[in-house]
């Protein structure tokens, strides 16, 4: 990058961050916290500070909470063409900014600007998804068996919710809660991750832009988050609860959330089996591979976590794997050769390292990287170990970084177990010739979602969710706006029998 460009390009930040709303969102206005404290948001690439936002005390969340009450019984009554409308909206105008957006969402989360245009596209997705929903979400009518009874059935709002968003995809995880909230007729609360707000609070505004009335989304960023969200939670008004995060503040949140009986939608974490059979396409089995490891920097639920591969293939694919890995160039992710960003601060990029030197330490071999970057910023090798020993940390553990370890198996039966030795079950990955056996590994692995010889499956038309401690519910697909409502039945005397 010449200098006259990387000027023009800080130039263009600076622009684009004068333009975030920097204050909480409450009853449609953007205001200070009523504490006056503030918080800074850093640049992971360079550890320096983008913005500084209102942090956000309990005061600032019953505020928005009580705007959202307020509000609930208007926009339950709204008509689902105009809510459908202000989704609609609201998707052209994200995508008029994607640049804008993409370029946020690297600024504060690091990732490479053309990983960042890829969520902006996945993340309005949502909108335009739910904006075609919120029209097609019927009721039913017929009688009973009896013939005394029609049975009357209709999809109603659960009332105001909190939605907690995780910092590793600032748009998309915003997206795929306030999108389903807003066509089944909820109000929100949305707390984004104090990583990364940024995109959150652009977001906002967009929506506020396109026509949302004030109220319906209330936007409060904090570095406290359990002393804004646990009154919340405890308030009788709160109606729902949607958390993605790791697992366990998941649980701490649904005991918390039990003693009002919230509804709870929980993304949770993840320990994704990436199988390589010996009958695969190794060549796609690695470009399935890189697509599962490095989207995020691996750090995603859905990055693959553990590569079980056949032992006759697994010298040829560590190889190959391993040579595209070494390829990848590590940087910020504004400049155009970026392939890595960094992690997102210095406590995950040192849990990665640990991670890797356990493994390591246990007579793991690294075929390329082990090594944080030298340098400012918190960057990592893309990494492939080999030899890596059952039972060694880093296959119980979420990863988080661009690190993949590789396990060797012998038959069908042994794959499965060593994919199924988790407590995690949201996504897997199996590369294989044989559509048959896919479809067994469909039926035999523990996981809500299944990749077949295709690494990356997120789509806003799917529903995205796990198994056991990986979460409850869906998001996305027909799914996702079932998470927002409950149904009520009625019954009445058949007209045929009066």
């Amino acid at each position: 990058m010449t200098v006259t460009a990387a000027a023009e390009l800080t130039e263009r930040e600076s622009a684009l961050l004068a333009g975030v709303p920097t204050g909480l969102l409450i009853n449609g206005e953007w205001r200070a916290a009523a504490s006056g404290k503030t918080f800074d948001v850093e640049d992971p690439s360079t550890g320096k500070v983008l913005l500084t936002l209102a942090d956000a005390g309990p005061e600032d969340g019953a505020a928005a909470l009580d705007a959202a009450v307020a509000v609930q019984d208007e926009w339950a009554a709204t008509a689902p063409r105009v809510r459908a409308e202000i989704l609609r909206r609201a998707f052209e105008m994200v995508i008029a900014r994607a640049d804008d957006f993409a370029l946020l969402m690297t600024l504060e989360m690091g990732k490479p600007l053309a990983e960042s245009m890829g969520e902006v596209k996945y993340g309005a997705e949502f909108l335009r998804w739910f904006s075609e929903e919120t029209s097609r979400s019927f009721g039913r009518y017929s009688s009973n068996p009896e013939g005394t009874q029609q049975i009357l059935v209709q999809k109603k709002p659960v009332g105001p919710c909190l939605l907690i968003t995780p910092w590793n995809f600032p748009l998309a995880m915003a997206t795929r809660k306030i999108a389903p909230a807003i066509a089944a007729g909820c109000t929100m609360v949305l707390k984004p991750a104090n990583l990364t707000p940024l995109t959150s609070q652009l977001f906002a505004q967009v929506m506020l832009d396109a026509g949302l009335p004030a109220g319906v989304l209330n936007v409060i960023s904090t570095t406290t988050a359990g002393a804004v969200t646990g009154p919340l939670i405890q308030d009788t008004r709160l109606r729902k609860l949607s958390f993605t995060g790791s697992t366990p503040v998941g649980r701490r949140l649904l005991a918390d959330a039990s003693t009002n009986v919230l509804r709870t939608s929980m993304e949770l974490g993840g320990n994704a089996p990436f199988l390589v059979f010996e009958d695969a396409d190794l060549d796609a089995a690695v470009e399935g591979a890189m697509a599962a490891k490095l989207r995020n920097m691996g750090e995603a639920c859905t990055a693959a976590n553990r590569f079980l591969v056949h032992e006759s293939v697994a010298e040829e694919f560590a190889a190959k794997f391993a040579a595209k890995m070494g390829a990848m160039t590590t940087g910020r992710g504004t400049a155009p050769e970026t392939k890595v960003g960094p992690l997102i601060d210095a406590k995950s990029r040192d849990k990665v390292h640990s991670l890797v030197t356990d493994a390591l330490a246990d007579g793991a071999r690294a075929v390329v990287g082990g090594a944080p970057v030298d340098g400012p910023g918190y960057f990592y090798q893309p990494t492939v170990l080999q030899g890596v020993e059952p039972g060694a940390r880093i296959l119980s553990e979420e990863i988080f970084g661009p690190v993949a370890p590789i396990v060797t198996f012998k038959n069908e039966d042994e794959a499965v177990a060593l994919a199924n030795d988790t407590e995690y079950g949201l996504v897997a990955y199996v590369f294989t010739k044989d559509h048959n056996r896919g479809l067994r590994m469909a039926n035999r692995i523990e996981t809500g979602m299944m990749g077949l010889n295709a690494g990356v499956i997120s789509n806003a038309a799917a529903p995205f969710g796990g198994v056991k401690q990986s979460g409850l519910g869906r998001e996305g697909s027909l799914e996702g706006i079932e998470e927002y409502q409950y149904t009520q039945y009625i019954g009445f005397p058949s007209p045929h029998t009066a």
